[in-house]
């Protein structure tokens, strides 16, 4: 019968065993990221690349695992007397629910920082300019008179943003081109007398359910694919870029590390505007550097999740009758997993800050 020498190991070896097994996991959790930051870097040496304010329910989640792990520093110093004396064992307990539903928390909040960049436009993967369906490459929309223009995501009459209710019309004017695009044909009625749709600066006319062009010619499903994307962008509220708001305030765009301007619906690369062959790259490029966002929070994300259930596991362990010197190295390994996710946090908040 083969011998456990296991059961021969003193405490303190058997505790330094565990300890690099958990060392070692942080190793290979540290080589992975810094696998990402540096492929993030490199990426952004000859390729267009978007910059934008972190979400705010980034910094929420920052505060709770910053919280998470103080209250587990608490934890174990109370555990240390309930081992001993069992004098500490509530304030162990009340410290580990702490940890626990703030690490929840810390969760919670980097879901709802994914649904501000949504908000935003930073999708995990879509284009940086609007290619299809852009306003007045096709299609134009005059309003009592008078033609609606685009400059940068903004929608404007004589110079001035639509305001809400001229907005609202708009939108309800396109929403009857969302789902038009259909090879079987299309029909449309019921559009509100105040537009007026234009095709290559033509006026179309509705006939029987179909846009007829001046000369009597019918638009198709190839151009009316067209009109269902610039009606999506409407709806959006994208004129010319997928990120919502103002290019040089809300977000910004660099090629090899110099910002570009925005004039008369061009981009501007210095003071000229930007070349014909670097307007087909940066129209056919996608957002790479939301893409590595979405991927280095997400993954430390998946880590978090996992520790979590080791949380709960402690969690319930403390209120264990039976604390003993065991279930508090347990206690301490899993402290020493938490602090080093909550410290890589800071680092990945800090490499976006500065980098992103």
């Amino acid at each position: 019968m083969r011998k456990d020498y296991s059961q021969e190991l003193t405490p303190e070896v058997r505790e330094k065993m565990k300890k690099n097994l958990v060392y070692v996991s942080i190793f290979s959790i540290v080589m992975i990221f810094a696998g990402f930051t540096s492929a993030y870097i490199v990426s952004m040496g000859d390729t267009f690349w978007v910059k934008y304010p972190l979400p705010s329910g980034f910094w929420i989640s920052t505060v709770l695992i910053g919280l998470s792990s103080l209250f587990y520093i608490l934890a174990i110093r109370a555990s240390k007397g309930a081992a001993l004396s069992k004098g500490n064992t509530s304030r162990m307990r009340i410290f580990m629910i702490a940890t626990l539903l703030s690490g929840i928390g810390f969760a919670v909040f980097q879901w709802v920082g994914y649904g501000q960049l949504v908000d935003s436009g930073a999708n995990f993967r879509n284009s940086i300019m609007v290619v299809d369906g852009r306003y007045g490459e096709y299609f134009e929309v005059k309003y009592k008179g008078q033609f609606i223009e685009v400059d940068g995501n903004d929608y404007m009459i004589a110079g001035k943003p639509l305001n809400k209710a001229q907005s609202d019309a708009l939108k309800a004017y396109m929403k009857k081109f969302e789902t038009t695009a259909d090879p079987k044909g299309y029909h449309i009625e019921g559009l509100s007398p105040d537009f007026v749709l234009y095709y290559r600066d033509e006026p179309l006319s509705l006939q029987d359910g179909k846009f007829i062009r001046p000369g009597g010619e019918v638009i198709q499903y190839l151009d009316m694919r067209r009109l269902m994307f610039l009606a999506w962008n409407v709806r959006d509220g994208r004129g010319d870029f997928f990120h919502r708001g103002k290019l040089g305030e809300d977000f910004h765009v660099y090629y090899k590390g110099k910002e570009l301007s925005y004039k008369n619906r061009s981009l501007m690369f210095g003071n000229k505007v930007l070349s014909a062959p670097l307007q087909s790259k940066i129209n056919q490029s996608r957002d790479t550097a939301t893409s590595y966002l979405y991927i280095v929070t997400v993954l430390h994300l998946l880590h978090i999740i996992g520790a979590l259930f080791y949380l709960i596991r402690m969690t319930k362990l403390s209120f264990s009758a039976n604390f003993n010197e065991q279930n508090q190295l347990s206690l301490r390994l899993g402290a020493i997993f938490w602090h080093f996710l909550g410290l890589l946090w800071l680092y990945l908040l800090l490499f976006l800050l500065f980098i992103h």
